[in-house]
């Protein structure tokens, strides 16, 4: 949605980046040009957005002792100030960042640096949680962080990926003026090669679900019938998306030497999935232990 915003209303949606920033900038500058009122009830609200880490700062210092990562709280505010001030006033980055850079890149660069700083505290205090956790509270930990991974690949294969599947459109129509009518089909090749990149993010997906069941039932019962079927479909799984993703790059390759003479842009890729064979790896193993253990409480509770 927020990609096919940016398509639709680049004004308010010029990179992904920077969103929700540059939307509260757009909407307080628009507050602010309206009048006095408006400009004040505009600096309050721009004031109010800023100071909330510092005001989750002071909760936290109520609740707990301070850690050193609570600190960049502080600075998160510190940003914010900047960020929005920025967003509110496009044409200064120009005047701050050089000429050289465009209102989409500055807005993306201010996004960025507002989304490392909370990204760091946040990674910091997880790491803190991490370590101060039983095996429950692991496990709890670990399926909060499989939701995360799944959100994160659908923003990068929606996003990121499919964001690049328009600019490789508009490279396409630009390089080929005056042949429009000729580039249907790689219009066609251009969606195969979108989905073949996006392909082995994409399965991740489902792998991820068979790994929260897995650890469903691990908390239910780690020496159970199902607790191993789970292992086991995870593993199984892990190389149906190990498989697909080879085929899927070996006929798009097959694919464009078949339609080669039709096609205005060509890419050969070579896609060699070292993450997904190390995680199959690791899940072939995982599953093999968790049955190993079954078969030795299974003895144990035999000879007792």
């Amino acid at each position: 949605m927020l990609q096919l915003a940016r398509e639709a209303l680049p004004q308010f949606f010029s990179t992904v980046i920077a969103f929700p920033f540059e939307q509260i900038g757009i909407l307080l500058r628009i507050l602010s040009l309206s009048g006095s009122t408006g400009n004040f009830i505009s600096i309050v609200i721009y004031t109010s957005l800023c100071l909330i880490p510092v005001l989750v700062f002071f909760l936290l210092k109520k609740k707990r002792s301070l850690y050193p990562e609570d600190a960049l709280l502080a600075v998160f505010s510190a940003v914010l100030f900047a960020v929005l001030y920025f967003m509110i006033n496009p044409g200064l980055l120009g005047e701050y960042f050089g000429t050289g850079i465009g209102h989409s890149a500055g807005k993306a660069l201010l996004g960025g640096i507002a989304y490392s700083v909370l990204t760091g505290y946040i990674l910091i205090r997880v790491l803190r949680l991490f370590f101060s956790a039983d095996t429950n509270s692991l496990q709890k930990y670990l399926m909060i962080l499989l939701y995360i991974v799944n959100i994160f690949i659908v923003l990068f294969v929606f996003a990121v990926q499919f964001s690049n599947l328009l600019d490789s459109f508009e490279q396409l129509r630009a390089g080929n003026t005056g042949n429009e009518h000729r580039l249907g089909i790689s219009y066609v090749f251009l969606v195969f090669k979108y989905i073949v990149d996006a392909m082995p993010n994409f399965l991740i997906i489902p792998v991820v679900f068979s790994g929260q069941n897995l650890l469903h039932e691990l908390s239910a019962d780690r020496y159970s019938e199902q607790t191993v079927f789970c292992a086991e479909k995870l593993s199984r799984k892990c190389g149906l998306a190990l498989v697909i993703t080879a085929l899927s790059n070996v006929g798009y390759n097959l694919l464009q030497l078949v339609f080669i003479n039709k096609l205005s842009v060509a890419n050969s890729t070579v896609r060699i999935p070292v993450f997904s064979i190390v995680f199959l790896l690791a899940a072939l193993l995982f599953a093999q232990y968790i049955k190993e253990n079954k078969q030795l409480k299974e003895d144990n509770d035999m000879i007792i």
